[in-house]
């Protein structure tokens, strides 16, 4: 019975996640299969991928075969090279000692290499977020000034207003006064009429 190691789909429409799964080669892809051997999930970022080491070892030792996919997850989890590792330990190319060593110094690297994705995804996380605040602040800061600049008219115009009314009363107290101080051609006729019957009583 042909074997292969190849994902099985699940999850909702839109977001999918899958099993890894050794399955009979004429089962249905989401059929019934022979042992799970891990998930992927491609939904987060890196995407998550759980896979039993020792029993995808043991499948690809008995001549599973795994579909390109597949083939790039167990790469990436570092099935293939502890397969490739435990050839070498049969053919006595390499001890235990030394596959152990090897495929430690390997996954010490991947490792790394993950954590240093994932401390550049928060970064670009970091300057995002820091880049929203800026501009939230640039658009806080023009909403302000406009506000007030709206403001600066209404005020220039109310004291345009009051200096109008300043002009008008003084030119009102002005016209007063000068009305107060100046003797009208009237006054002056009466002041006359009375200056002559004195000066006529003077002369009798």
């Amino acid at each position: 019975m042909p074997v292969k190691i190849r994902l099985q789909r699940h999850g909702k429409k839109g977001k999918p996640f899958y099993w890894i799964v050794a399955a009979d080669a004429r089962a249905k892809r989401d059929g019934k299969f022979l042992e799970k051997l891990g998930i992927y999930n491609p939904n987060t970022n890196p995407a998550t991928i759980e896979v039993n080491l020792d029993n995808s070892v043991q499948w690809l030792q008995n001549g599973a075969q795994p579909t390109d996919t597949a083939r790039a997850i167990l790469s990436y989890k570092g099935v293939l090279l502890k397969h490739h590792l435990l050839g070498g330990l049969r053919k006595g190319a390499l001890t235990e000692e030394q596959v152990e060593e090897k495929f430690a110094a390997w996954m010490a690297e991947k490792e790394k290499a993950v954590e240093a994705k994932i401390g550049g995804l928060d970064k670009v996380k970091a300057e995002a977020k820091a880049a929203a605040l800026k501009a939230e602040k640039e658009v806080n800061e023009k909403r302000a000034l406009a506000a007030a600049e709206a403001e600066l008219p209404e005020a220039a115009e109310g004291e345009t207003t009051e200096a109008e009314v300043e002009v008008v009363e003084a030119a009102a107290e002005e016209v007063a006064e000068a009305t107060a101080t100046e003797e009208t051609p009237v006054a002056e006729e009466a002041k006359e009429e009375e200056a002559a019957p004195a000066a006529s009583s003077e002369e009798e």
